[in-house]
């Protein structure tokens, strides 16, 4: 890397304030830092042991497991432990160490309620989108087939993008976090079902939060310049 200048800065500048957090967070606190992560790795794992027994598979889909086709309250009541629910289709090591790294980096950065409350808004976006699509069909635009109703939501991956592109916004990380919005469009082009259109869709919701945040701190930067301006003749007066 030393050989490369311009590299380096340009690392630093997409990452350093992120690493610089992580790194004192975890200086400061520890592993008390990531209690939120440990917890949510250990309950995936978990959910993933005790949906794959014969005895354990129905209790998980009744409690975690959300489709379109369910009633709306009972899958608003599933959501919270559905993002524990990783897909029995996919390695579930994978679906670990995306918990792990991005969860980690969220808690450290963000803290542990907005990391949760982001996550949460992030699978609650995809699992809205998947009815509203249904509802529109397969002919019209961002419509879906009949069919994926009764297919299962995509558990953590949603709240892990969701919160990757959250981070990326508050840390000025732009070529990281547009990195991971066209992944999730790559993934859609490549294999359109209905996991990559609620990963957009995650994201899509997550960006209208970021311009929000956005919006309310240029607000509040006004304020605060305003009332500067405002105060300062009289402070600046000689007696």
């Amino acid at each position: 890397m030393s050989r490369f200048p311009a590299l380096r800065r340009a690392a630093w500048r997409e990452w350093g304030p992120l690493v610089t957090t992580v790194r004192t967070r975890l200086h400061d606190h520890g592993v008390r830092a990531l209690a939120l992560t440990l917890t949510a790795v250990a309950l995936t794992a978990a959910v993933q042991l005790i949906q794959n027994r014969s005895w354990g598979y129905g209790p998980v889909q009744n409690l975690g497991a959300v489709r379109a086709e369910d009633p709306v309250w009972p899958a608003l009541l599933r959501t919270p432990l559905s993002l524990f629910v990783p897909a029995l289709d996919l390695p579930v090591w994978g679906a670990l160490a995306q918990v792990l790294l991005v969860f980690g980096i969220a808690e450290l950065c963000l803290g542990r309620w907005r990391t949760l409350a982001i996550a949460y808004v992030a699978t609650l976006a995809g699992t809205l989108y998947a009815r509203v699509g249904i509802a529109l069909g397969p002919d019209a635009f961002l419509g879906l087939p009949a069919s994926d109703a009764q297919v299962v939501d995509t558990g953590p991956s949603a709240a892990v993008v969701g919160l990757a592109v959250y981070v990326c916004h508050a840390y000025r990380a732009w070529f990281t976090g547009s990195l991971v919005v066209v992944a999730m469009a790559v993934e859609v082009l490549v294999k359109d079902n209905l996991a990559g259109r609620e990963h957009l869709a995650s994201i899509a919701a997550v960006l209208v939060v970021c311009a929000v945040r956005e919006w309310l701190g240029r607000r509040r930067a006004g304020v605060r310049a305003c009332g500067r301006v405002a105060a300062g003749p009289g402070r600046g007066r000689r007696r």
